[in-house]
């Protein structure tokens, strides 16, 4: 895929233009060097930190460590009302089940071999189904020409279903990307959705995946089921919650159905040849209950506040972000390296972030300090949804509409498939977003990438045609969504080692993770000091505005 190229001939002389070189930008980057990124990195990413997992030990440690080192600059904590400054404790609970039970006919099944409760459909209050009758809908639809739900009044009853699928859809649904899930006729959430607004008593959805567990989906269910409890999310529980829900595994589907002198083969045989409903009321016994409680998890973003110089300008905030949780320990206890370090995911943005504040840091020492106001700060949740800076864009400690860019630091260490064996392999770095919300800001980054770094910008992960969806994937991308014009800095590592135990300190190049985070630190010291903030000039879609 060819690089993104300009096509205005004011745009190309802009960005191949340089300015000149800010010498007392110069001299306080030489911190940002190799050696001080290792000392970082080498405990970060350390098998002590246990992979810096959200709501766990070796985050926690994780979350101290980079605190001490804002101490250690002299940056501030900026966190109000807290009982430390340094850390914004963001609203991550965990939701678990405190007991579950199904019986079919009278018989018991068991929890995570027949079928699951996710404990997130299940309010602390819980339920207690019982009912001597099952309406069996097949795959749930209410649609025009296919409706299983014709002439039946599914209010106060328990139905059975197919978790998902659409046996009249002529052609498959097109693959989900992003964080939004399927919402078509045939999706579980529309199915749901129908049978909570006719009021059913309860639902058995038919997952063949019950039968079969993952290790990941069973510890989730075993041990609780972390969560960002915003007000939308809370919203969302309680509505779950208002529909008892219980996946059942193909062994009970089946039971139920024998009542009714069938199976699941021939049902699904029947509805796929005849294209028609195949309803039926099933009189078997059943009941179902779960009670469910919500912990509160230790989760926080570290924050460390520079106060610009200008009177007039330090009340605009700059922000400089990286993510310094990972995906913890391996869930195989038969590995033979059970840390998945996460030493460029996201150790080495983390540290990026680290070298950028003791530069900033130490330029105010002496007397250099920038204009504007900046931000420094490691978030966390970043695997588990983006859930750090999600919080931090609906709870902003500064006022949204002073923060004038965020630069966001995010796996900046190592040489990604595309540019191994390249002349240039440690000379790039995918700049993603700098020109989505602002030409002025993405043209700024390119002149200071001409005078300081001359560095490769490759902008292939702004193509809206992405499969990887990579502009959605990091932290900026929550103060993107408010209109702050952001640039996310990636090294395209998505193959080697990627959220696997490999992602080592030693494959770390520390002079290429120096390289880019001066790129950064050079574009952060120009936004914090030039005149004016950019020009928010286009669209969240990228299109100029009016």
């Amino acid at each position: 895929m060819k690089r993104k190229l300009i096509s205005s001939g004011l745009a190309i002389m802009l960005s191949l233009s340089a300015m000149a070189q800010d010498k007392s930008a110069i001299k306080f980057s030489k911190t940002i060097n190799k050696d001080r990124g290792y000392s970082h990195l080498s405990i970060l990413a350390s098998d002590e930190y246990e992979g810096r997992e959200t709501g766990k030990k070796g985050a926690w440690m994780a979350a101290e460590y980079i605190k001490k080192q804002f101490q250690s600059f002299g940056l501030t904590g900026p966190v109000k009302n807290s009982t430390d400054p340094y850390f914004q404790k963001i609203g991550y609970f965990s939701q678990s089940l405190t007991n579950s039970a199904l019986a079919v006919n009278n018989q018991a099944k068991e929890s995570l071999k027949d079928y699951y409760i996710l404990p997130s459909t299940v309010s602390e209050k819980g339920y207690n189904i019982t009912a001597n009758n099952i309406v069996f809908a097949g795959y749930g639809l209410n649609k025009e020409g296919f409706n299983e739900y014709e002439g039946i009044d599914v209010a106060g009853k328990v139905v059975m279903i197919f978790a998902t699928g659409d046996p009249t859809a002529k052609t498959p649904a097109p693959a989900q990307t992003g964080r939004r899930a399927p919402s078509g006729a045939g999706s579980q959430q529309a199915k749901i959705k129908y049978l909570m607004e006719n009021k059913a008593a309860g639902v058995l959805v038919i997952n063949q995946n019950a039968d079969n567990l993952s290790s990941q989906l069973k510890n989730m269910l075993q041990n609780g089921s972390p969560y960002l409890k915003t007000a939308d999310r809370a919203k969302s529980m309680q509505a779950a919650a208002a529909l008892p829900t219980i996946v059942i595994g193909t062994a009970v589907a089946n039971q139920i159905l024998a009542a009714a002198n069938t199976n699941l083969d021939e049902v699904k045989k029947k509805i796929a040849e005849t294209l028609k409903p195949a309803t039926v009321s099933i009189n078997v016994p059943l009941a179902f209950s779960a009670t469910s409680k919500e912990t509160p998890v230790r989760a926080e973003n570290v924050l460390g506040f520079l106060e610009g110089s200008d009177p007039k300008l330090k009340n605009e905030v700059l922000v400089i972000t990286g993510h310094y949780d990972h995906i913890g320990l391996v869930a195989d206890p038969n590995a033979t390296d059970k840390v998945n370090n996460g030493a460029d995911d996201d150790g080495s943005g983390t540290t990026g972030v680290l070298l950028m504040a003791e530069a900033f840091s130490n330029a105010k020492k002496a007397g250099k300090g920038p204009k504007r106001s900046i931000l420094f700060m490691t978030v966390v949740g970043e695997e588990k949804g983006l859930l750090g800076s999600e919080w931090y864009s609906e709870n902003p400690v500064f006022p949204v509409e002073n923060t004038i860019a965020d630069l966001n630091t995010d796996m900046i260490g190592r040489i990604g498939e595309e540019y191994l064996g390249k002349p240039d392999s440690a000379n790039y770095i995918y700049s993603v977003g700098s020109f989505k919300l602002s030409t002025e800001l993405g043209k700024l980054s390119e002149t200071i990438n001409n005078t300081y770094t001359k560095m490769i910008l490759d902008y292939k992960y702004d193509d809206p045609k992405d499969t990887q969806q990579i502009y959605y994937r990091s932290d900026h991308y929550n103060f993107a969504k408010l209109g702050i014009p952001v640039i996310f800095y990636y090294d395209g590592m998505l193959q080697q080692d990627y959220h696997r135990p490999g992602d080592e300190v030693s494959k770390i190049n520390f002079d290429l993770l120096a390289k880019r985070t001066h790129l950064a630190y050079y574009t952060a010291w120009e936004l914090a000091n030039r005149a004016n903030r950019p020009v928010v000039d286009k669209n969240a879609d990228g299109t100029l505005k009016n």
